[in-house]
Parts: C-alpha cells; sequence; structure tokens
C-alpha cells in the first residue's frame, strides 16, 4: 500500500496523465500478455486508463506487515476482468483488507 500511495503521490507531482502514459496499459495487450510481463518483471506498474494505474506483483507473498494480497483484475484487449497478478492492500485493524 505504501508503493501505491507513493506512486500516487509522485503522479500528482509530476502530472498524473503524462506519468500514467508511459506505463504498459492492459487494455493494448492481450490477458495472456499482461500475465507474461508481471511474470516477467515480478511487479510492475500497469495502467489500465488514462490515469488509472496500480502496482502489481506476481506473487502476493510481497506484501508488507499490515498488508494482504488480493488478486489484481485489470481490463484488458480481449477480457474485460483479466487476473494479471496481485496488489496489497492495507489491511484494518479488524483484520479485513480495505481499499
Amino acid at each position: 500500500m505504501h508503493r501505491l500511495v507513493a506512486s500516487l503521490c509522485l503522479a500528482a507531482l509530476l502530472g498524473g496523465p503524462a506519468l500514467a502514459a508511459g506505463r504498459p496499459d492492459t487494455r493494448t495487450l492481450t490477458c495472456a500478455a499482461a500475465k507474461a510481463l508481471v511474470a516477467r518483471e515480478q511487479t510492475v506498474v500497469l495502467a489500465s486508463g488514462e490515469t488509472a494505474y496500480e502496482t502489481v506483483h506476481l506473487d502476493s507473498g510481497i506484501c508488507e506487515n499490515g498488508e494482504s494480497g488480493e488478486p489484481a483484475f485489470m481490463p484488458t484487449a480481449d477480457e474485460t476482468h483479466c487476473l494479471v497478478g496481485w496488489r496489497c492492500v492495507q489491511r484494518s485493524s479488524d483484520g479485513s483488507s480495505s481499499h
């Protein structure tokens, strides 16, 4: 979660849409290609829109204490909900995940 917040802050400082444009856009990739990219890079920031992007990991085990892994579904050229990898989300005090 800390990485996502840092990425969003950096995007705001540097002009979000311009920064997001440099990230691989899942909407232009097939589901298989997006999955292969995550498998190759292990951790990658993927765009799913002009200003929508997030860090996706190959394995949920990379999440830090206080975070849990959650499936990362993103739109691709051939699927509306492609499971490309895992995102880390902050756990709330009751142990459930929150965004």
